[in-house]
């Protein structure tokens, strides 16, 4: 696998992290060329945050609780990323949406994941709303955010079958290990410098075929 020198990224979460821990486990093994140099939360009892304690990574909580309104918890949100210095924003079970100015200011730097093969059955209820429709085959996408919910350009996608009897918990638990597999590669590309927004469209170039 083609290795790049390590970019900086800024994880915002908002529950227990199990797709930080994968992003972190891949990092220890030496196979992510990344440094995750904060984690920041809306919810000061997130896991997530003592995940990243653990291995003395900054954190930061930003509670909405303590702005007046949704636009200066917004703009608190871009200061912490930007105090950061983190080159790429990956949101890893983020519950809020994604302010205007920080996608204009991050525009193709911030990365979701989501429960789903998008465009089909975006927002919160992704995997109900596919077993509800009665789909044979579900998975996951990470996606590039923009101004829309789940409507971002999409970088990887993992389709996860639907089994004879499953429901929400079930599926959502083998969609996880999808997740843990498709995160990690989505944010490699984009250190090797591999993907090219072309419209809406994620390019994927070759090894050694990085734009400059």
């Amino acid at each position: 696998m083609e290795m790049a020198r390590n970019i900086t990224v800024a994880v915002l979460a908002s529950g227990s992290g199990t797709n930080l821990e994968a992003i972190l486990l891949e990092i220890e093994r030496g196979v992510l060329p990344v440094v995750v140099v904060a984690v920041i939360s809306d919810n000061p009892d997130a896991y997530a945050l003592e995940r990243a304690r653990k291995r003395d990574i900054d954190t930061r909580v930003v509670d909405r609780k303590d702005y007046p309104n949704r636009g200066a918890f917004d703009s608190a949100i871009l200061e912490a990323v930007r105090e950061s210095g983190a080159e790429l924003v990956v949101l890893a079970g983020y519950m809020k949406l994604i302010g205007d100015d920080m996608v204009e200011a991050f525009r193709g730097r911030i990365m979701n994941i989501h429960p789903a093969l998008l465009p089909c059955f975006p927002g919160e209820q992704g995997v109900l709303d596919a077993l509800d429709y009665g789909v044979k085959v579900s998975g996951v996408t990470v996606h590039f955010v923009d101004e829309g919910l789940d409507t971002g350009p999409i970088i990887v996608q993992r389709a996860v079958p639907v089994e004879e009897g499953d429901d929400v918990e079930s599926l959502h638990a083998r969609i996880h290990q999808a997740e843990y597999v498709a995160y990690p590669e989505a944010i490699n590309l984009f250190a090797q410098g591999r993907l090219w927004l072309d419209g809406r469209k994620v390019r994927v170039l070759p090894p050694g075929g990085a734009q400059t």
